[in-house]
């Protein structure tokens, strides 16, 4: 029978936290703040505050505290977008942008969901364009916070 744990809190980030489970959520599950996840041996009932982002390296929590969970970015298909030029990423980052859509940016690289629009857009541009499976975080809003 699996146990059943409620987390419902983050934790301020300490070395000495002794850690019991490491969770691996894509970029989308790290935004849903209320969602169950079942492994082989525990049900995860997160009760996050509405709004919460997870990020890598976070560590949440039941109420006791006595159960600890730290969050790794799953690795998953993306695609790196890269230049020479920090200008012409720039100007990536503002069409992407303008589309709304989950973007990684970083000063020598962005990165999004595969998307063959967006692909052909960003070739178009003279941008290098790499497909790999790595961890997604994308920028999580100006209006979001922990």
């Amino acid at each position: 029978m699996n146990r059943t744990i409620i987390i419902n809190q983050i934790i301020p980030q300490n070395k000495s936290i002794k850690v019991n489970f490491q969770l691996e959520l894509t970029a989308e599950e790290r935004q849903k703040s209320r969602q169950i996840i079942e492994s082989e041996n525990l049900i995860i009932n997160l009760q996050l505050s509405r709004g919460t982002v997870l990020k890598q390296g976070d560590y949440i929590s039941n109420e006791d505290q006595d159960f600890i969970i730290e969050i790794i970015a799953k690795p998953e298909l993306i695609i790196t977008v890269n230049s020479e030029d920090q200008l012409s990423l720039m100007k990536a980052a503002y069409h992407l942008g303008n589309r709304h859509i989950p973007l990684e940016i970083k000063p020598n690289y962005l990165r999004l969901l595969p998307d063959p629009v967006l692909t052909s857009m960003l070739l178009k541009l003279g941008l290098e364009i790499k497909e790999e499976t790595a961890p997604f975080s994308p920028e999580i809003g100006a209006y979001h916070h922990h």
